[in-house]
């Protein structure tokens, strides 16, 4: 028999149709498979918890997909805060919260569904560890926690809240002591060290306004050159005072720069450019790594605290909103708190976390006891001598002395222009 070709893309067509209706007899139907795809979840935020370890742990364990999008603080925050939709969970600190809320970029957390809210301790939830220590100026993390009953962020407990209370520290300054004199932690190491005319030309600040800013007021008030009303809520007149002394300090060299990373910071010391300088944590430790001694300050003013907050977004909704839900219970399950441990941090449930560090790491981190052993950091590598006491001693003594938490402040707006007139000084 002879067919056109018509005519067999005709009986071709027949066929595949056959195969779509209801089966014939003699056609048995297959089984039908369905394969459940994994749920993705969008992490917007900085270096310091956007780590690829944690990521690969996070993802093995809950079998979720997770796309991490690190950068400056100043970059994330304008994204979040102005595309909610580009994101499903934002991880930056306390000082971002107010900003976002009143932006509507993210929405409230139901406390009900983090499984280790109980655990989480005071200093989140009342803003202090204990009644003796002090609060600190500016934005205590209880003061922007609770969703109230008006929809205004407060400090009175209800079950919604704004942020995932988690990764949590002290900031100052790190120092080289072969270069810049060992202080006495609480006793002589002050803010003032930072505007030394000794040290001209070789002081690097964090380029963040909600932060540095805060260092170097610190600073000013600390050396006498001024003295603020409330360190925590600058007024316009004070700033301009402010930014016009530290504009001539600039203009006079004395600043070497102003760094965005913790790895740029690290880079400055490391090149000698730089023998003192505001500092995270992490920084200092992987310079004594690397063989750079490097001292965190213990400022007898007080430390500038901060908190970490992880935020839903405003427009993330249904099972990606469900996966959300479980990388945020994931981050206070344990392994996640004693890793963080391991570059200076501390987690807000840290009982949890007990268990996944060893009693040299846990003496050390968050009793301040000498080293029992050798230290290692996340990467592996020696990040803590045996006998070392960590700077500043204990997580209570440390949480004990804070001078003020960052913060944005009401004359933010204002204060942001006067930063960059001091970058461009």
């Amino acid at each position: 028999m002879k067919l056109s070709r018509r005519q067999c893309l005709r009986g071709a067509a027949a066929l595949g149709a056959s195969f779509c209706a209801k089966p014939s007899v003699g056609l048995t139907a297959g089984p039908v498979i369905h394969v459940k795809r994994r749920t993705t979840v969008r992490v917007l935020g900085t270096h310091v918890t956007l780590q690829e370890q944690i990521r690969e742990r996070a993802q093995k364990e809950l079998g979720i997909d997770l796309v991490f999008s690190p950068g400056g603080s100043a970059e994330v925050l304008h994204k979040a805060s102005t595309h909610p939709e580009s994101f499903d969970l934002y991880e930056q600190w306390s000082n971002s919260i107010r900003v976002l809320w009143q932006a509507n970029a993210i929405q409230s957390i139901d406390v009900n569904r983090i499984r280790y809210w109980d655990e989480i301790n005071p200093l989140t939830k009342n803003g202090r560890l204990s009644p003796q220590a002090k609060l600190g100026a500016g934005d205590a993390p209880n003061k922007i926690l609770y969703v109230q009953s008006d929809g205004k962020l407060g400090p009175q407990t209800t079950h919604n809240v704004s942020f995932l209370p988690y990764v949590h520290n002290v900031d100052s300054f790190g120092y080289n002591p072969n270069i810049v004199p060992k202080g006495e932690p609480y006793q002589t190491e002050s803010w003032a060290w930072l505007l030394d005319p000794k040290w001209s030309g070789k002081v690097a600040i964090v380029n963040e306004p909600t932060i540095g800013l805060f260092d170097l007021a610190l600073a000013l008030q600390a050396k006498g050159l001024m003295q603020f009303e409330d360190i925590g809520s600058l007024t316009r007149s004070e700033l301009d005072k402010m930014f016009s002394i530290l504009g001539q300090y600039r203009r006079e060299g004395h600043f070497r720069g102003v760094w965005s990373s913790v790895p740029r910071s690290v880079e400055l010391m490391q090149r000698g450019e730089s023998v003192i300088e505001s500092m995270f944590s992490p920084a200092v430790y992987d310079l004594n790594a690397s063989g750079i001694p490097c001292v965190y300050a213990s400022p007898k003013e007080g430390y500038r605290a901060w908190h970490g907050v992880m935020c839903l977004s405003s427009a993330t909704t249904g099972a990606v909103k469900d996966a959300a839900y479980e990388y945020m219970n994931w981050w206070l399950s344990g392994w996640p708190g004693a890793f963080i441990a391991r570059q200076g941090y501390y987690i807000s449930n840290p009982e949890r976390s007990k268990s996944e560090l060893t009693e040299a790491e846990w003496d050390y981190w968050y009793l301040g006891k000498p080293a029992a052993t050798d230290l290692n950091g996340t990467s592996g590598a020696r990040v803590v001598a045996k006998g070392r006491v960590r700077d500043g001693g204990s997580y209570r003594k440390r949480f004990s002395n804070i001078a003020v938490w960052n913060t944005v402040m009401n004359t933010y707006e204002y204060s942001l222009r006067r930063w960059n007139d001091f970058l461009s000084a």
